[in-house]
């Protein structure tokens, strides 16, 4: 059951985040709120930038750009240190949406600068530029790309990995990906992008749940040539050790970005993010984002209602100060579905007071289609509007089975 697996997921997030302190170069991780669940054995997980064997050697005599956020460990220590501490000659630090460190608001601007402990350049590639420039790989040989991802489409940093894939193919500079579990990773769900949709949410033709790895995504993105041009980089991906496969439940040690900052979040986010697109808040500027979702313009008879405010996750919060009417969700509700939902999409639209502001334009570039919209609107069921997924997610979990480096079960 969901409820169970969420459960589970709550559970190893608070052991792995209680067992787990701050690397030199980062400031300590946030606190992940967890509800007390019962013990679980947390299982053992060596991710790929902990297989140091299997990569050092291809980084000897190399200059090293590192695509890092703070979610970039080895154990208890940043990669940055990690690979400076072993001889690594790293030239430049790449940063991502919310900056080298994760502690930057959604769709902030991040900055050039210099990291404090180890002198490295750090180099933005969520500001002027989301793809490196041949100056900004002057001085790079290998670009090692290690970020944790969340498995769905719109989370940016696929989106960073297919433009730094897409700079190294045209550059000739070599990218080396150390892979990461994807908390997902059971998950192949959605409708898939459209082409006229395309943007920085959304760059590739997959679904909203594309059940891959960042490694595996890695070896789709060039196998199938969807880099400009149909460039190939050269491409080496270093996988988990043996014995992950993706119906492992996976409890990320450290918040993946400043808005999603427990398992609970993280395992809501592919089915409430859909919601970012409409008039609904998703939580931003609460302490539960991602927990709770509602609207001025829903019925005040809402089993509960919140104020966002301005915090350091979201300066500028949607809907600011004002009464929002919805959904706690802190807590799994025995009907809860299972897996990715278009139920509280569905849900809030129906009993909106102001259907004609309801969407956005954004909603199209998160859901990668213009039909999604029109199907709601036309007051279809989550049924009726599956069905009209089934032919492209066939295709794209045949796809998928080319380049999965793990089992299934």
């Amino acid at each position: 059951m969901l409820s169970e697996k969420i459960n589970l997921l709550a559970s190893l997030f608070l052991a792995l985040q209680t067992c787990s302190t701050a690397p030199a170069t980062q400031p300590a991780a946030p606190t992940v709120a967890a509800a007390p669940t019962a013990t679980v054995a947390v299982p053992t997980i060596t991710v790929g930038a902990e297989r140091l064997a299997e990569y050092l050697p291809k980084l000897k005599n190399q200059r090293v750009g590192l695509v890092v956020n703070q979610t970039s460990l080895v154990g208890k220590s940043h990669l940055v240190d990690t690979l400076r501490a072993r001889g690594v000659n790293v030239t430049a630090i790449f940063a991502p949406e919310h900056g080298f460190r994760g502690e930057a608001a959604d769709g902030a601007t991040i900055k050039d600068g210099r990291d404090a402990r180890s002198g490295v350049a750090v180099r933005s590639l969520y500001g002027k530029s989301k793809k490196p420039t041949p100056e900004m790989l002057a001085d790079v040989d290998v670009l090692v790309f290690d970020i944790q991802d969340v498995g769905a489409r719109f989370y940016t940093f696929i989106s960073t990995l297919h433009y730094v894939m897409e700079a190294a193919a045209e550059q000739n500079k070599a990218v080396l990906v150390l892979d990461r579990p994807n908390p997902h990773g059971a998950e192949v769900d959605g409708p898939i992008m459209e082409p006229a949709h395309k943007s920085f949410v959304g760059l590739d033709p997959l679904p909203i749940v594309h059940g891959l790895t960042v490694g595996e995504l890695a070896k789709m993105l060039n196998g199938e040539k969807w880099l400009a041009g149909g460039r190939q980089c050269r491409l080496t991906v270093v996988p988990l050790a043996p014995g992950y496969t993706h119906a492992l439940p996976y409890a990320l040690p450290v918040r993946p970005s400043p808005n999603l900052p427990t398992a609970r979040a993280v395992a809501l986010y592919p089915s409430i993010c859909l919601l970012e697109g409409t008039n609904v808040s998703v939580g931003r500027g609460t302490d539960f984002p991602f927990e709770v979702i509602g609207a001025p313009t829903q019925p005040n008879t809402r089993p509960y209602s919140f104020t966002p405010r301005p915090n350091a996750g979201s300066p500028t919060p949607p809907l600011n100060g004002q009464r929002c009417y919805g959904l706690s969700m802190h807590q799994p509700a025995p009907d809860e579905p299972q897996g990715f939902t278009l139920k509280y999409l569905i849900d809030f639209y129906q009993q909106s007071t102001d259907k004609t502001n309801f969407f956005s334009k954004y909603f199209e570039q998160l859901t990668g289609t213009a039909s999604l919209r029109q199907q709601v609107v036309a007051g279809k069921t989550e049924a009726e509007i599956r069905a009209s997924w089934e032919p492209g997610l066939g295709r794209f979990k045949e796809l998928r089975k080319k380049y999965l480096l793990y089992p299934e079960q």
